[in-house]
């Protein structure tokens, strides 16, 4: 009978956000296959952990992905960790998840700390929907072209970026994002925590600190964010969604914050509730 592989979120910084369930996956598992072994060991002697680890991480997937089938396959159990937060988020995980699928193996899910959702919920932004996406490419101009990118996308968003490349993102991403606000958050959970809000540039201007990892939040599109040209129905759209969830989130009755939300930008209310529902399904 073949293993189980549990998908393991660890803390993003504070030991104590690690779930009791984490901690006894943690120690009962055969093998806890790890992005970095060495972060993860802090963990695991943290809370006198013995388990054996092997590395797991984007340059040995192919050496790796065979090895921890094989061992699942004879019926071992594999506890896979990113070095903070929820593994296959911007981590490596993926693939091996993905692998056990085909290979109908076990599967479970331990939930925990995720920085994007994380920072979402601090940032006061409208959350359904939300769209997480990765770190921006390297190469200049994959940069802008991927800033231009992700603006399209109308209600609130995430994305990574280390901090020697914050400054310069900034600066790409203020043309695609003009007054549109941001949230950046720095060093969660940890002692030198830091939320700065605002717009992309005047985030840069009050950007003082460069250490520690980051993650942008940013607001949903705003009808002042966009000129006439740029208002498509669709964008429409997704800012009544986006304004019928920050009424209902203050308070306001759903039938009153889907006819505000209507009015504002000239919609039936029928689209709106439409547009409202369908945010709540999962993308098919």
């Amino acid at each position: 009978m073949a293993g189980t592989l549990f998908v393991v979120a660890t803390p993003l910084g504070n030991m104590e956000d690690v779930t009791l369930r984490a901690l006894r996956v943690l120690r009962e598992v055969d093998l806890v296959a790890a992005e970095d072994t060495r972060r993860t060991a802090r963990l695991l002697n943290h809370y006198a952990i013995t388990t054996p680890s092997t590395s797991f991480h984007q340059h040995n997937v192919r050496l790796r992905l065979p090895q921890l089938i094989a061992r699942l396959q004879a019926g071992r159990s594999v506890a896979l960790v990113t070095d903070a937060g929820t593994p296959g988020v911007s981590d490596p995980g993926a693939e091996l998840v993905q692998a056990c699928v085909d290979a109908q193996i076990r599967i479970d899910s331990i939930p925990g700390p995720s920085a994007p959702i994380t920072a979402a919920v601090a940032s006061g932004f409208p959350l359904i929907p939300l769209t997480i996406f990765g770190f921006p490419p390297t190469r200049s101009k994959d940069r802008k072209s991927w800033f231009a990118s992700i603006a399209e996308t109308r209600h609130t968003l995430t994305f990574f970026e280390s901090p020697h490349r914050i400054l310069s993102t900034l600066i790409d991403i203020s043309p695609a994002l003009g007054e549109r606000q941001i949230m950046l958050a720095r060093e969660l959970t940890k002692v030198h925590q830091e939320f700065l809000r605002g717009s992309a540039s005047l985030v840069r201007e009050n950007l003082v600190q460069l250490k520690g990892e980051i993650t942008v939040v940013v607001g949903p599109a705003t009808a002042d964010n966009l000129s006439n040209d740029q208002l498509s129905e669709a964008d429409a759209l997704a800012m009544a969604v986006a304004k019928f969830g920050q009424l209902t989130n203050s308070g306001t009755p759903r039938r009153a914050a889907m006819t505000a939300a209507a009015r504002e930008f000239d919609l039936s209310v029928r689209a709106v509730y439409a547009a409202v529902e369908k945010a709540k399904k999962p993308a098919e």
